[in-house]
């Protein structure tokens, strides 16, 4: 695991840019999964930049996105969906048929578990997954407890994890209590790893990811086995860690 540790929020996300944008370079066609929330929202802003001012070309990039609310449709402001093609898609020259999150409105929500694992498979896997962490340590929605060999599925919300998110929401009620997610086992198949994290309230989560046994009820302290992992971090998401990092 390399840890890589900036001074600030804007810093992280232009190293973190930085990394994303190699890899597009070295492979046109490369299979990328992104994230949602506030920590990658600097990074998907430089991505804009450097394909505006710089001719990033995302033509040919495949991608898969980590989770998605069950029960809001695409078009809803608080989904998923939305939140890539507003924040990232829709500024960049995606192909719109080679992106896949997952549906939150599907029927049969087992089975499309399975399509999603399956067209991952189909495309050759995916280079490099992006990852943000929540402070109860999860990542995408595999919450605490989770299974470390876990599959895309279906799982109930935490009361912490809908707390945080209910910001974005009108009321508590209105916070969706399930989401599908990328599982464990399906985020370590990626070929690298690229976690973010901001701020002191992530510094418990980073410390115990970093630095803490691997164990179900911090998920993210599975990216310890993983071969290619880079967390890229500011220095108050740092502040409960031990070692020296620099």
């Amino acid at each position: 695991m390399l840890v890589i540790i900036k001074e600030n929020y804007d810093e992280m996300s232009k190293e973190a840019a930085k990394q994303v944008a190699a890899l597009v370079r070295k492979k046109p066609d490369c299979v990328i999964g992104f994230a949602t929330g506030s920590t990658p929202l600097g990074l998907y802003k430089e991505l804009i930049r450097m394909h505006k001012e710089e001719g990033l070309d995302f033509s040919k990039i495949t991608t898969f996105n980590l989770d998605e609310y069950v029960g809001l449709p695409p078009e809803h402001p608080q989904s998923y969906h939305y939140f890539m093609w507003e924040n990232l898609f829709n500024h960049i020259n995606v192909n719109p048929s080679n992106v896949y999150i997952p549906m939150g409105m599907a029927d049969d929500i087992d089975a499309f578990c399975e399509w999603y694992e399956n067209k991952i498979k189909e495309v050759g896997g995916i280079d490099l997954q992006i990852l943000g962490i929540g402070a109860n340590g999860h990542i995408a929605f595999n919450e605490p407890g989770s299974s470390l060999g876990s599959r895309t599925r279906i799982k109930t919300l935490t009361e912490k994890t809908r707390q945080d998110n209910a910001r974005f929401f009108s009321s508590m009620e209105e916070v969706p209590k399930y989401a599908i997610t990328m599982g464990v086992g399906t985020i370590m198949e990626a070929r690298r790893l690229l976690l973010l994290a901001s701020g002191t309230s992530k510094a418990e989560a980073i410390r115990a990811t970093v630095e803490g046994p691997i164990m179900a009820k911090y998920p993210a302290t599975i990216v310890q086995l993983h071969r290619y992992a880079t967390v890229i971090i500011d220095k108050d998401a740092a502040s409960k860690l031990e070692a020296d990092y620099s």
